[in-house]
């Protein structure tokens, strides 16, 4: 068994130095090929009632992809919409209710500066000004206790308007969540779900990446850093088995900040360095470039 795994490794490790070492005096360092790939999984539990979606097909971004059955939410939703219908008409209409109040309140307010007028001429007495005055006041103490007890009623009623709201749009999120939607205008890379599948939340249903903007995962050795910043440009030469290849314009969007062994499946220019740097070296596709294909980094 391990003489079969020592035979695999070194087949293994001929085949990249194979990939990345032909070409030594050509290229400062070499990697594959990537893409930014999303795994878009189910937001809702139920049947996939509806998606077609074959892997290679091109997506838009927003498009619609697929439905999960989403009946017994809709009729949830409508069942709290009439709730919230019936709600509403419990509210008061409090200058409506009140207005017979507020009517005889202005014909004592009326009576009372006809008394006052009176008593100034001496043609009435200070008893009748007093018993008016005491039933105006009387009025106005009802009337604001009234107001208040409908007021309260009513903002009642608001807050189970306002708690049925939220429950409206809770389930409206969720049927928005049955329809599938590209997150990213992109290729499907995998398929991992059919037509009319049970799914609950969380379930992987397809893998897509952008494949118009790929990069190459490549290391370069800290002198050769020294040459490199974000921004710069550099040539990417795709391995794609010919005389020759086709030969693009790279840009280096990323270097990260930690040195790491050289993996086993890279070649650099210096073969004997140990710590290299990943970049990803971003290059726009033509539609030559394929995932996972080796392409060799030239610095400028």
């Amino acid at each position: 068994m391990k003489k079969h795994i020592n035979l695999l490794s070194i087949t293994i490790s001929t085949i990249f130095m194979v990939a990345c070492g032909n070409r030594n005096a050509d290229f400062d360092a070499c990697g594959q090929i990537n893409a930014t790939e999303i795994t878009v999984s189910t937001e809702n539990s139920g049947r996939l009632i509806c998606f077609q979606i074959k892997e290679g097909d091109k997506l838009a971004k927003g498009q619609d992809v697929g439905t999960i059955d989403s009946m017994q939410t809709y009729l949830k939703k409508e069942e709290l919409i009439r709730r919230k219908e019936s709600t509403i008409i419990k509210k008061t209409d409090i200058k409506c209710q009140m207005e017979a109040q507020y009517a005889k309140l202005e014909s004592l307010n009326t009576d009372l500066r006809r008394f006052l007028d009176l008593l100034a001429k001496d043609a009435g007495t200070q008893k009748q000004v007093d018993d008016l005055e005491s039933e105006i006041a009387i009025l106005k103490g009802q009337i604001a206790a009234a107001e208040q007890n409908y007021r309260q009623n009513n903002d009642g009623i608001d807050s189970e308007i306002n708690t049925l709201d939220v429950q409206i749009a809770q389930t409206q999120d969720m049927l928005d969540k049955c329809r599938i939607k590209s997150p990213i205008a992109g290729t499907v890379l995998t398929k991992y779900a059919e037509e009319g599948e049970q799914v609950t939340t969380g379930k992987p249903l397809f893998k897509i990446a952008d494949m118009n903007d790929l990069y190459v995962k490549a290391y370069f050795t800290t002198e050769q850093l020294s040459a490199l910043k974000l921004g710069d440009k550099v040539t990417v030469i795709p391995d794609d088995g010919t005389d020759n290849p086709r030969t693009y314009e790279g840009t280096v969007g990323w270097i990260s900040d930690e040195a790491e062994f050289t993996p086993k499946n890279i070649q650099t220019r210096n073969e004997r360095a140990d710590l290299v740097y990943a970049t990803k070296i971003y290059v726009e596709n033509d539609g030559y470039l394929r995932l996972g294909m080796y392409a060799y980094v030239k610095i400028k």
